[in-house]
């Protein structure tokens, strides 16, 4: 109910489409990743980026400096997370935070980074907002790895509990999980 309703009122999400397609097409050239990134980014997160995007030549070092975990990740899907990923997941949330806050500012952002990682390992990493956070007892505003991690112990449950009934569709698992609590829990179209 929650995906028939995100397509209905989101239509054909094409920012998310154009960049998971950039990020494929320059899979392995950090330079570009952090392009295609920021094409969803930009996009999603116009109230943190719109007085300044993160600095592309700190997302371009983060990304070729953390190719081996992105990759070790790319190949896997949530079902998979566990506790031996704990440490890996928090690590490159750490970084990722530093290497997407505002050029300005300094602002960090945990949405930002789910967005990032998800974009990068799209079956692996789980997408979430401050309201979808909150539903599961995992918001972000002290200790935000931490609470990552914990949520994608929860998101990996969830997934093993639904992989069953999910037919055939191009998108992850993870990605329809998204759509799902977007629809619940932050526009609460459900």
């Amino acid at each position: 109910r929650g995906c028939a309703e995100y397509e209905r009122r989101e239509g054909r999400d094409s920012m998310y489409k154009v960049a998971t397609f950039l990020v494929k097409c320059f899979w392995g050239k950090p330079e570009e990743m952090a392009d295609a990134l920021g094409v969803l980014l930009l996009t999603w997160n116009q109230a943190l980026y719109r007085y300044g995007p993160p600095d592309s030549d700190e997302l371009s070092k983060c990304i070729a400096d953390n190719m081996n975990k992105i990759n070790h990740f790319r190949q896997r899907e949530i079902t998979t997370f566990s506790a031996s990923d704990e440490g890996s997941t928090q690590e490159l949330v750490e970084r990722f935070l530093d290497a997407l806050k505002t050029e300005k500012s300094g602002r960090k952002s945990s949405v930002a980074v789910a967005k990032a990682l998800h974009l990068l390992a799209p079956a692996f990493f789980p997408l979430w907002d401050k309201k979808i956070a909150r539903a599961y007892g995992c918001y972000y505003s002290k200790e935000p790895a931490q609470k990552y991690v914990s949520f994608c112990t929860i998101i990996r449950e969830i997934a093993n509990g639904v992989k069953g009934y999910v037919g055939d569709s191009p998108k992850t698992l993870v990605k329809l999980i998204d759509e799902y609590n977007y629809s619940k829990y932050t526009k609460r179209w459900i």
